[in-house]
């Protein structure tokens, strides 16, 4: 097994029933994650609980709905996790480092690779990186509202794979309150077991994750989707209960603990799979049905084959390519702006420079560049 790993840490597994963070808990995770580290395991660590610290802080029940006091108990709340896990870790000579992101953050092209470069920085001073949705500033209602405009991570499962995939880790870790993956609903089948490993994601698979916990956002249908962007990523996944004894040190030692995800092939290149699941896509590309089957045959987009364009983008972004049907089948980065696609669109090759009086690149998306969706080939 590599040496670099993610460990994911729900709400539910530093939290008590009230919401107060649970430093019994804490204590035994960083014991954990030191002790790993000891043995030459490079850690990065995706904690929540910063809103339910900051509720239990403040002392005020908030009103589900109200997004603003949610960010502003996770303002408070993130101060004081980070304290705690300052001190905790400590204990055994290791420094901490706060990396707070945003959905945009990894979404940009540039931010993404500052953002490597800084946990490659971190791990290599020694340091633990922490991370955490930034929640002040990170809220989906505030997105611009554009066709073709999304951004991909809605909470800390996918965030901690996301990261994974930027650093090229070797495994990940999601801890939680539930033993695993189950075959039924444990809370009303008394004879629901866990899944001990998984090679497929099924539509019964989806079906069973349904549920969610009563502090933490992401049920175990996120679990279940960041688990299957690991797996076609090719990086090995476990969910596991954070409150079982020794369950880090297990999980690296190889032991049957919780539910492994094994990965379906071999890892994705870094720039395909942040095209695939890192980046949100700026805009839209229509193509006709001719250009769109040359492109799952292996092909690369040319302007000839280009209906229209929708939303706003530069060259360097990527954006979504659908076809005569509306649907998304592929996404890329492209070499034009929409301003120069919406001009040369329709267009052979030759009279591209006729009409821009340059010529960039034939391709407006090179295949290398370019992800398919719903396909086992990328």
């Amino acid at each position: 097994m590599g040496r670099l790993i993610v460990v994911k840490v729900g709400t539910s597994s530093v939290t008590k029933n009230d919401g107060s963070l649970d430093f019994d808990t804490m204590r035994e995770l960083t014991d954990q994650i030191s002790e790993a580290i000891k043995r030459g395991y490079q850690i990065i660590l995706v904690s929540s609980g910063a809103i339910a610290s900051g509720i239990a802080e403040l002392g005020i029940k908030p009103n589900p709905n109200d997004i603003v006091f949610k960010q502003a108990c996770a303002a408070v709340g993130q101060a004081i996790l980070m304290e705690y896990y300052r001190q905790l870790f400590r204990r055994h000579g290791l420094k901490v480092a706060q990396v707070l992101l945003t959905k945009e953050d990894l979404a940009n092209r540039m931010s993404y690779v500052h953002t490597c470069n800084v946990l490659d920085k971190l791990l290599n001073l020694d340091v633990v990186p922490i991370i955490n949705e930034n929640d002040v500033t990170s809220v989906d209602e505030i997105m611009p509202i554009m066709k073709g405009y999304k951004v991909n991570f809605s909470d800390n499962d996918i965030l901690s794979v996301l990261i994974a995939n930027a650093v090229q880790a070797d495994l990940i870790i999601i801890l939680s309150d539930v033993d695993g993956l189950y075959d039924g609903n444990p809370s009303k089948n008394k004879k629901a077991r866990v899944i001990p490993l998984v090679e497929k994601i099924t539509p019964e698979l989806k079906r069973i994750a349904e549920g969610k916990s009563a502090f933490g956002r992401g049920g175990m249908k996120t679990k279940l989707e960041a688990a299957e962007i690991a797996m076609q990523s090719g990086i090995p996944l476990v969910i596991a209960n954070g409150r079982r004894k020794n369950v880090i040190i297990d999980i690296l030692e190889g032991k049957r603990v919780g539910t492994y995800f094994r990965p379906l092939g071999n890892r994705m290149p870094s720039i395909k799979s942040w095209i695939a699941y890192g980046a949100g896509s700026k805009g839209q590309i229509k193509v006709n049905e001719g250009a769109k089957q040359s492109i799952l045959k292996g092909a690369s987009l040319l302007a000839v084959g280009i209906e229209s364009v929708s939303g706003q983008f530069k060259i360097g972004d990527v954006v979504s390519i659908v076809g005569p049907d509306d649907k998304e089948f592929a996404r890329g980065i492209v070499n034009y702006s929409s301003e120069e696609i919406n001009l040369i669109k329709g267009l052979k090759t030759s009279q591209i420079k006729k009409v821009l009086g340059y010529i960039r690149r034939k391709e407006i998306i090179v295949r290398k560049l370019m992800h398919i969706i719903n396909k086992e080939a990328g």
